[in-house]
């Protein structure tokens, strides 16, 4: 099953971009610059696509980022609310339609190279404030597609990880070997991860529940364990 993978440069991505390799054919990484101010995660999508020896293309999205406004991710005058993702401040990350307008562009990808999936990491964590991350959403989309690419193309939307927490991403990266060092979560895009956004908190719990060791340098690295 030749498969693209959406890869971001996270966690939960890479992990996704790993997992393919190992038991689908990986053909390449799809990453998209739409002005985030972590911008710095595609750095880390780039190691991991030479790591698995595929091509790695970056979708210059900067202008339809800039008028997506109101989002923490693509604004500067808007700061990124610490805490968990539970909490509705951080309903302020959201990015109208961002994957719906990422998974367009993947689809269409993969139908001109003759790929059979696109594949992406959202997860059950993700469904509390993304509506794009949702399961409905998921097979309403590859329904869409479907439509979209008749007579065309086939290609289907592999979401492995959309019913599940991400402490069992952890679990399953392990799994695979995945070198979490080289992954980026954290949306304040800093030297470190600063250990107090919501992604920052996520991770940082999804490794002490899947009890593994998290081999990331935060800022604030007990954070977490008072918003948990």
């Amino acid at each position: 099953m030749k498969t693209v993978v959406v890869c971001s440069g996270g966690l939960d991505s890479v992990t996704l971009a790993h997992v393919v390799a190992d038991t689908r054919d990986l053909t390449r990484l799809v990453s998209f610059d739409y002005g985030q101010r972590h911008a710095k995660e595609l750095e880390f999508a780039a190691r991991a696509a030479t790591r698995l020896g595929v091509p790695h293309d970056v979708i210059d999205m900067r202008g339809i980022g800039a008028v997506l406004t109101g989002s923490a991710l693509t604004q500067d005058d808007v700061d990124v609310p610490d805490g968990h993702y539970a909490e509705e401040t951080m309903r302020i990350t959201v990015v109208p339609n961002r994957n719906a307008i990422m998974l367009t562009v993947a689809y269409g990808i993969a139908a001109a190279h003759g790929d059979n999936a696109v594949a992406t990491a959202v997860h059950g964590g993700d469904h509390f404030i993304y509506p794009d991350c949702r399961p409905e959403f998921t097979r309403a989309f590859e329904v869409m597609q479907n439509h979209a690419l008749d007579g065309y193309a086939n290609v289907s939307l592999f979401t492995p990880f959309v019913d599940i927490p991400k402490a069992d991403i952890v679990t399953i990266g392990a799994r695979h070997n995945v070198p979490f060092g080289e992954t980026w979560s954290c949306y304040k895009g800093g030297e470190n991860h600063c250990g107090r956004c919501g992604t920052c908190v996520e991770r940082r719990e999804a490794f002490a529940i899947a009890g593994v060791d998290d081999p990331t340098t935060y800022d604030d690295p007990d954070y977490w364990q008072t918003v948990t």
